[in-house]
Formats: structure tokens, C-alpha cells, sequence
């Protein structure tokens, strides 16, 4: 139900991910366009990240109140999580229009001056991935953050000069993926900041039955909780996978999804019961079945999964190490315990304490 990131910039695309990754959190623009109907339209219709709803919602209604433009808002957060949607939703309560760019596409100082230069008073600027800015088209926000204004370069050499520009006050939305990432200077400059959490199966679950409504689909309790124990903790990744138990369902079934029909359907499409599907296990069968466990290095793991390195750490590896199924450590990569009993596998005898049970016994 809420969703984010309408740019192709997630690590999982940059990494080379399969396409059509049925649980990858990134949307393409064609997904967005599907997705749009079922996007909340206000904060009461938004589930999820509880916190940041209601610290939110006294940022609006104050600034409502005194007849002013909202603080500028950094959301942070994985991918699919809600920030382009709750970039929206400020637009909405606050009654102005919304600009909606991305980092990457601002390569130039004078890109950001272009756009900065046609906002209308009280427009919600929605810039996304906002790490990704090129620095002189950064430096140029700081002034236009706190100041409204900013300097506009003519000419060139010792004859260029500065004219400045003044600009409408504006509420700037910044989403970013990795706030780390973000020099302090520019944080400091957003009167708000939230860190959206992945949600819990609760949450998603009223996600999917909010969902199921709007696309007229008709799903049992226990078949939410099924689509809902495998959408990593991730909104999109939940109503995606609703569309396909739907696909599924009017196919092989009467319509309805159970929690029979749901958990078929997703075998179809190799999702099992965690949110695994095929790449995730196949660096743990990999890495059980070919190495005992580990400790392996990236490289050759890699190799004996037959995908780019850059695909295994960045688009396999977060989930796993997330959901307790695998160790990053100096030596290399290790099953858990946890990762075994996942597969099913039985692990070997270590002789010793220098192996995998060494560091899990203590």
C-alpha cells in the first residue's frame, strides 16, 4: 500500500539484479503506474511506521496553523517502504502541488537552479535518492534550504558574476537509501527527519486486505497471513505479491485466496515460506552444500552461484544477514544455525572450536 523510490537507483539495480525478482523492493515505472491506484491518500489511510505518522502529523497541522509552509523532510529508509507516498500525502494535507525528481537526474548546479526557479510558493519538491546529487547541485540547496535564494553564475573566468535569485518559500522532501551517506550540512538543514521501519506481519497484513479491497479480490484472513510471512517486512513487496496469488486464484481456483491457495501460488513463483526465493537460496544451498558452511569468500561464492559478485552482496546478502541466515565476517561468509534448519540440512561435524560451531557456541 505505500511505496517509494520512482527512480531506478536501489542498490539492487545498480547491482545487476534479475528483472523480474518477483520480492526485489525496487518498482520500475510501469510498476508504479500499477501501484498508483492503490497509494494511500492521506495519513489516516497510511499503515505502518506509527512514529513517524504522528510526528508528521503535528509538523503539518502546525504549520497549517500558522498559515506557513512545512519544514523541509528527510525520510530514510530501505526501498519500498512508503517515502514517495508519504511524500504525496504532505502535498495533500498541505493543499499544494508536488515536483517529483531524483538525485541522479541532477548531474548540474544548473538542473537544480532550473527546477528551484519554476516551484510555485508552498510546492512540495520530492527529490529522491537525494545522496545522489552531484555536490555543486548540493552546495546550491543549502542556500536555497535556509535562505530561499540562490546565486545564479553568468559568465565565465575572472568576468563571471553572481546574480541572486529569489525563490518561493517551498517544502523540500528528501528519500534517500542510505542517509550515511548524506554530508551533515545538508541534514541539518530538514526541520524533520524519519526512518521508515520495515513493518511487522500485522501491519502488512492490513496492508494486503486494504489492497485486496481496492482491486475487488476476495482474500480470507489466513490468506493475508500467508502472502503477508513472505513480503520481507516491505509494502510493495506484499501488494506484488498479492497481484500474483490474484493471478493464481482466478486461474487455478474460484477466486478466493485461502491460505492453501496463496501458499500454492507462491510456490509457483519460488517464494517459500520466509520470503526466500531463488537466488536467496541458492547462495545458501551454495554455501551449505559446497562449503559446509563457510567461512567462504564472496568471490567464490559468487562463482559456485553463477552471479556477479556485486549481485550476491548487494541484492542476496541483506536479506539473508537480516533475517539471521548468514554471517558477513572477516574470513568470509558462514551459515547460521538458523540457515541449516531453513534447508533442511543436517550441519557437519567441526572438529575443533575454529569452525562455524566455535562461533555460535559461546
Amino acid at each position: 500500500m505505500n511505496w517509494d523510490d520512482t527512480a531506478p537507483s536501489t542498490a539492487e539495480e545498480s547491482a545487476g539484479a534479475p528483472a523480474d525478482r518477483l520480492v526485489a523492493a525496487d518498482a520500475d515505472g510501469e510498476e508504479n503506474a500499477v501501484e498508483a491506484a492503490l497509494r494511500p491518500k492521506d495519513l489516516d489511510e497510511f499503515v505502518g511506521q506509527e512514529r513517524v505518522r504522528e510526528q508528521l502529523d503535528l509538523v503539518l497541522k502546525a504549520a497549517l496553523a500558522r498559515g506557513a509552509t512545512a519544514d523541509h523532510v528527510l525520510l530514510s529508509g530501505a526501498p519500498g517502504l512508503g517515502k514517495t507516498t508519504l511524500s504525496m500525502i504532505i502535498a495533500a494535507e498541505m493543499g499544494a502541488p508536488i515536483r517529483i525528481t531524483s538525485g541522479p537526474a541532477i548531474q548540474h548546479a544548473g538542473d537544480l537552479a532550473a527546477i528551484l526557479s519554476s516551484l510555485q510558493e508552498g510546492e512540495v519538491l520530492f527529490l529522491d535518492e537525494i545522496h545522489r546529487m552531484s555536490r555543486p547541485a548540493e552546495e546550491m540547496l543549502y542556500m536555497a534550504m535556509e535562505d530561499f535564494r540562490v546565486d545564479v553564475i553568468v559568465g565565465k573566468g575572472p568576468g563571471a558574476t553572481a546574480i541572486p535569485l529569489e525563490l518561493p518559500p517551498f517544502t523540500l522532501v528528501g528519500a534517500t537509501t542510505r542517509a550515511g551517506l548524506l554530508p551533515p550540512p545538508l541534514r541539518d538543514r530538514f526541520g524533520f527527519t524519519g526512518h521508515m521501519e520495515f513493518y511487522a506481519p500485522a501491519e502488512l497484513q492490513r496492508v494486503i486486505h486494504r489492497s485486496a479491497g481496492l482491486l475487488d479480490v476476495a482474500i480470507e484472513p489466513e490468506g493475508a497471513a500467508e502472502i503477508a510471512g513472505r513480503s520481507r517486512g516491505t509494502p510493495r513487496i506484499a501488494n506484488r505479491l498479492l497481484r500474483r496469488v490474484r493471478d493464481y486464484a482466478q486461474v487455478k481456483a474460484d477466486g478466493v485466496i485461502t491460505r492453501e491457495v496463496a501458499a500454492q501460488a507462491l510456490g509457483v513463483y519460488e517464494v517459500d515460506g520466509r520470503g526466500l526465493d531463488r537466488l536467496d537460496r541458492a547462495v545458501l544451498t551454495a554455501l551449505l552444500k559446497l562449503f559446509g558452511g563457510g567461512p567462504v569468500g564472496l568471490s567464490t561464492l559468487a562463482v559456485a552461484v553463477g552471479e556477479e559478485r556485486e549481485t550476491v552482496e548487494e541484492v542476496a546478502e541483506p536479506f539473508l544477514v537480516r533475517e539471521g541466515l548468514l554471517a558477513r565476517t572477516p574470513r568470509g561468509r558462514i551459515a547460521t544455525p538458523a540457515a541449516w534448519a531453513h534447508l533442511g540440512l543436517v550441519p557437519p561435524q567441526q572438529a575443533g572450536g575454529g569452525g562455524q560451531h566455535g562461533l555460535f557456541e559461546a
